[in-house]
């Protein structure tokens, strides 16, 4: 197969219009153009046609269709054996899919045909030799990608090189070889999963029956031993029960829970009496301990009360000394406060004098300072009226933040589609013939001869001598919608801001900024002139006037003056140092004064309690006795109910003993019927399930399940030796075939070797027996790995791979032509000129189509240069 004409329409930049690259020759063909010109685009649009069918919305067919939407339209003319033909598919909306046969003139196929017609050239799409042969841009095939990707270029270059060779046909390799792994890994991948390590079909079905059986067998395995289990427990049941029921034994039971129960109630009448002889004896314990506590507690307050009266009396004695004391101190103080006061007057008055000299020398310093505040206000203020000019200049022309370039967009988004609309706008032109007298005019202006008119709506064309011809674009109703919201949004813009126009609003927006650096300017200025604002300059300078007019003149010598304040603030200061000397023994004698008050105040309230205790004193010796007599009786009381109390509890029976042996006879009793009961109950429920289980027949179920179940594991067993066997001949076949893979690789070798022999002296290639691609280059005695070339020489290494490829299709006669978008893109002058060669040395056997921006290094190339030209799809 060979292309002969490729032609776009409505295609990505191509919006509206069609382009075409004609005349493609076999051999070399460049097409070498600037960037945006088109190259990739056609590059992309005959993958679509080739390998897309026309009724997909893939992302691939998007990214064909322009801004401005539309159908893309992709067509090729090819020569084939059998003819030539013209391919055509129009994608999204109105899709089609035609071939014509160019040297009869018909419709081939349409639609679904035409779709098997270009698969069958291809040969099954993107996995095809086309899929490997056509480069797009930035892709040498070398570079690690998708699985998918380098499993489909791995089978095309393996069918390309078991088609070929017709020496390798032996078991080691070639197409037998490949067809018995094939079906060895076929037949291996009905039963497992490699990747995921997951039986399946046959296999999976055996294994989930011998899981279901074994399963089946468990769980009536159990329910046997369940069975066996439960009749053993009936048997220990029945006669557990036949204990429990004679009579003698229950007799004996009930006979000596009644003993039990005599004993624990004489038992607890006695302790009943015990432990109101107790409640007795702690009453009278406490009103023994009350009459003690009573007795005790007078005679001590009756001692008390005498050694309280002899400190009282001493007490008194230290606080009228400590009063004299106190008082002189004070006397002392308040004679040198009042020398210190009088000094103070005198340090005032001298004070005051050197405060009123330095005043008045002050004000002189400040009536200057004044001058050249005044002289800063003044130059201040006329720079706050210009800021404040400029300012209100600005508030006026300022416009909202980010309108202009918002406006700039809008107008370059207005300038696209009014170049859309022009595109799509239908186009009139007249073309007269030699000597042609009639003349065509619209509007009333002649068109003169190629004169191109594009129209909207219609167009009354007046032609001289016949008539009016009217045309109508027929044109959508909201074909400018987009245009005219966009219009409608800047003139919203516009109005909003009050400009007419992105000129007058560009401008407003430069005289803003010249203002607000003026602003600053000006703000500098300022700040320098009057730091803290003109309130505060205005404030300072009332401030120096008034202190200049309020400060009279002072006769005297301010030295004179200030040594005269020094010497009454030296005086003042030894006055209250005295002073300050007499304070701590003031402070002494009123701290004493306060120590010896809280002693006495102290004594005198603990000496009040102790009276209150005592009472009156006549009163106290009898009061004495009778405490006395009172402890003795109770005393006496206590004893008598503390031998009661021991007496009774000699004689006490034991009671703990008696309720354990009561609630000992109750509990055998109580256990004997509630065994009795349960047991009764666990006979009736194992009786319902041994009859259960007896009419499920699980022993003769059971027997039958584990011969099922030996039945499918010995399936499961054949399934895993078949298996093991597959893996084993597999592995045994990819064995023999690596070890002739030198032979099998030997056409490509053979193909690529002349090619690299272009680029390099002395060299060896080495392929990769996985991927069937170049591995390891040996140059020099030196090996190095594909993956550390540099990007010229891995690009040069992936295209001469291309064409050795190439060649062995068109040798098997299959051509298909290699296209190559921008690939040459790392190599330097020297090599690319030898792609160039190696380009050429293909050119008589193979079609060569090759895109690039390159257009001073590709101008070596030489070979057919293609130029694009418009073109028009036929309606």
């Amino acid at each position: 197969m060979k292309i002969s004409a490729i032609r776009l329409h409505n295609v990505r930049k191509f919006a509206g219009k069609g382009v075409a690259l004609e005349n493609i020759r076999e051999g070399v063909n460049v097409f070498c153009a600037a960037n945006e010109h088109g190259k990739s685009t056609s590059f992309e649009a005959l993958r679509a046609l080739f390998f897309q069918p026309h009724t997909s919305a893939s992302k691939d067919i998007k990214s064909l269709q322009p801004y401005s939407g539309g159908s893309p339209l992709v067509q090729a003319d090819i020569d084939t054996g059998k003819g030539r033909y013209r391919l055509t598919k129009r994608f999204l909306s109105g899709r089609t899919a035609r071939v014509i046969d160019l040297d009869r003139g018909r419709l081939v196929a349409q639609a679904d045909e035409a779709e098997n017609f270009i698969a069958d050239l291809v040969k099954s799409g993107n996995a095809a030799p086309a899929g490997l042969l056509w480069v797009r841009q930035g892709v040498t095939g070398l570079e690690p990608r998708d699985k998918k990707s380098e499993d489909d270029e791995k089978r095309i270059r393996e069918t390309l090189l078991t088609s070929v060779q017709g020496e390798v046909e032996a078991i080691t390799g070639g197409r037998r070889m490949a067809a018995i792994i094939a079906e060895c890994s076929k037949e291996l991948d009905e039963l497992i999963s490699e990747a995921q390590k997951r039986p399946r079909g046959p296999y999976d079905e055996a294994l989930k029956e011998r899981d279901r059986l074994a399963a089946l067998e468990a769980d009536l395995r159990a329910k046997v031993i369940q069975l066996r289990q439960e009749l053993d427990q009936r048997v220990q049941v029945q006669k557990r029960l036949t204990v429990l029921d004679d009579p003698e034994e229950e007799a004996a039971r009930r006979s000596a829970v009644e003993k039990a129960t005599t004993a624990f109630q004489a038992a607890r009448a006695h302790e009943q009496t015990l432990k109101a002889a107790e409640s007795d004896a702690k009453l009278t314990q406490a009103q023994l301990e009350a009459a003690e506590g009573a007795f005790t507690a007078f005679r001590e307050a009756k001692k008390r009360a005498g050694e309280l009266a002899a400190a009282l009396a001493a007490v008194e004695k230290e606080r009228q000394a400590a009063q004299d004391r106190r008082n002189q101190a004070a006397e002392a103080m308040n004679q040198a406060l009042a020398e210190a006061q009088a000094t103070e007057a005198e340090e005032r008055e001298a004070r005051e004098l050197l405060e009123r000299l330095d005043a008045a020398l002050k004000a002189r310093e400040a009536a200057r300072e004044l001058a050249a505040l005044k002289e800063r206000l003044q130059q201040a203020e006329a720079i706050r009226a210009q800021h404040e000019a400029l300012a209100a200049e600005l508030d006026t022309i300022t416009l909202p933040e980010g309108l202009v370039d918002e406006l700039r967009t809008l107008e370059v988004e207005l300038a696209g589609l009014r170049a859309a609309k022009e595109a799509s706008l239908p186009t009139v032109r007249m073309q007269y013939r030699d000597g042609a007298i009639i003349s065509v005019a619209v509007g009333g202006k002649r068109l003169e001869h190629g004169e191109e008119r594009s129209f909207e709506d219609t167009l009354e064309v007046d032609i001289e001598g016949a008539g009016t011809l009217v045309l109508r674009s027929n044109r959508s109703a909201d074909a400018d919608t987009k245009l005219n919201r966009k219009e409608e949004e800047r003139r919203k813009l516009l109005q909003s801001a009050n400009v007419a126009d992105l000129a007058e609003a560009q401008a407003r927006e430069a005289r803003s900024q010249s203002i607000r650096s003026d602003l600053r300017q000006l703000e500098l200025q300022l700040k320098h002139l009057a730091p803290e604002g003109l309130a505060k300059l205005r404030a300072e300078i009332a401030q120096r006037e008034a202190l200049g007019a309020s400060v009279p003149e002072v006769e005297g010598d301010p030295d004179a003056a200030r040594a005269r304040a020094t010497e009454a603030a030296k005086k003042l200061a030894e006055a209250y140092a005295r002073y300050r000397q007499l304070q701590p023994q003031q402070d002494g004698a009123s701290q004493t004064v306060v120590e010896i008050e809280r002693r006495r105040t102290a004594i005198l309230t603990e000496l009040a309690q102790v009276e209150s205790l005592l009472g009156p004193v006549e009163q106290r010796e009898e009061r004495e006795r009778a405490l006395e007599a009172s402890f003795v009786e109770r005393r006496e009381a206590f004893e008598r109910a503390s031998a009661n109390v021991e007496r009774l509890r000699l004689s006490a029976p034991d009671f703990a003993s008696a309720e354990a042996a009561l609630k000992r006879a109750q509990s055998a009793l109580e256990a004997a019927n509630g065994e009795r009961t349960t047991l009764r109950e666990k006979l009736a429920a194992l009786n319902s399930r041994i009859s259960s289980l007896a009419d499920e027949a699980v022993e003769e179920a059971w027997r039958e399940t584990q011969e099922a179940l030996a039945l499918a594991n010995a399936r499961a067993e054949r399934f895993e030796r078949e298996i093991k066997v597959l893996v084993r001949l597999r592995n045994a076949l990819m064995q023999s075939r690596s070890t002739a893979r030198d032979l099998y690789l030997q056409p490509v070798i053979r193909e690529l070797k002349p090619l690299l022999g272009l680029l390099l002296q002395d060299f060896s290639i080495e392929f990769d027996e996985n991927t069937l691609l170049p591995q390891a280059l040996r140059r020099n005695g030196q090996e190095e790995q594909v993956e550390a070339l540099s990007g010229g020489m891995k690009e040069q290494l992936s295209i001469l791979t291309r064409l050795a490829f190439a060649r062995m299709l068109a040798a098997n006669g299959r051509p298909v032509p290699v296209i190559l978008d921008d690939a040459l893109v790392y190599s330097d002058d020297d090599r690319i000129e030898k792609m160039f060669d190696a380009l050429h040395r293909h050119a008589p056997e193979q079609q060569i189509i090759v895109f690039s921006c390159r257009q001073r290094a590709f101008s070596q190339l030489g070979g057919n240069v293609l130029t694009m030209t418009d073109w028009q799809p036929e309606v």
